[in-house]
Formats: structure tokens, sequence, C-alpha cells
């Protein structure tokens, strides 16, 4: 009897390890927004959300976000891709953290902690442009390690005019 329950285990962590791809997380969907998000990196996905959709069109609204490090932080680099029917139509990058520039509050936060933010964000634009768009965000670390990824899906269907 043991000995089945113990293979049941192994096949059940074969098949979770097998697995390199997340379900896709729906951050809200509203009438004329919808938000996804999926993580990318196949050994980890994370937690993500916004409290009201409708506080977008605010440009200040409130998330929460949670992970547990993998990898340590000394240094953080994010990536970020904007994507518009399959084609890459913007690229940034840029330096979160290194030693002696920290702009982040878990900059030197080490491996196995749990990250977690609750509060505002702005956004730096007036509006979402009505479309279908891809962001692909990668944070890695020092080691090149990836601290965490992500496909944001946003479908705005509201025409500003």
């Amino acid at each position: 009897m043991k000995i089945s329950n113990v293979l049941v285990l192994i096949l059940v962590l074969l098949y979770i390890s097998a697995s390199t791809e997340w379900p896709t997380h729906t951050v809200c969907k509203e009438d004329n927004l919808e938000i996804y998000y999926k993580s990318c990196d196949p050994h980890q996905d994370f937690a993500f959300s916004i409290d009201r959709c409708s506080d977008i069109s605010t440009h200040t609204f409130n998330i929460r976000a949670a992970i547990l490090l993998r990898h340590s932080i000394k240094e953080l680099y994010v990536k970020l891709n904007l994507i518009i029917n399959g084609k890459t139509v913007l690229t940034y990058s840029e330096t979160l953290c290194e030693p002696g520039l920290s702009k982040l509050i878990f900059c030197g936060k080490k491996k196995g902690e749990h990250l977690y933010y609750e509060g505002p964000v702005t956004l730096g634009i007036k509006e979402i442009p009505q479309g279908d768009y891809v962001v692909s965000a990668e944070l890695t670390n020092e080691d090149q390690d990836t601290v965490a990824c992500a496909y944001i899906t946003v479908k705005n269907y509201l025409d500003y005019d």
C-alpha cells in the first residue's frame, strides 16, 4: 500500500515537472477592457491583480503582485517588448537594481524570500489606445537568471474619439 502511494506521488511530480506552460490568468474582463497574463518562466508562476480595472482610465490604480524568489537580486534588469499583431514594435530595457542604485524596495532580496507589493501604480500614458497588445516582460539578475517573466495581453475596445 505504501509503495503504491509513493509511485502515485512520483508520477504526479513527474507530470507537474514535465509541464512547461502555465495557465493564462485573467486580471480583468470588463465591457471595453480585458487584461490577461501568463508566466513565461517554465519553472515558476506568480500572482498579479488589479483592484478595479476601471481605475486604469484614471492613470493611477492599485495592484497586488507576489512571487517567491528562486534567485537572489543584487542586480536586476528589465527588458520589455511591445508586440502588436505579432511584430515587436518597441523594445525597452533598464537597470532597476545595482550596487549603489536601487530603484525598487526589493533590491538586495535573497533566494527563497517572498516578494509582495500592494499599492498604487501610475501609467505614463494618458490612455490605452484601442487595439490588442502583448507586452513581454523579463526580469533577470546579475547572473542572467530569470527572476520573473510574463506575457501580458491587453485588449482595449474603447474608442476615445
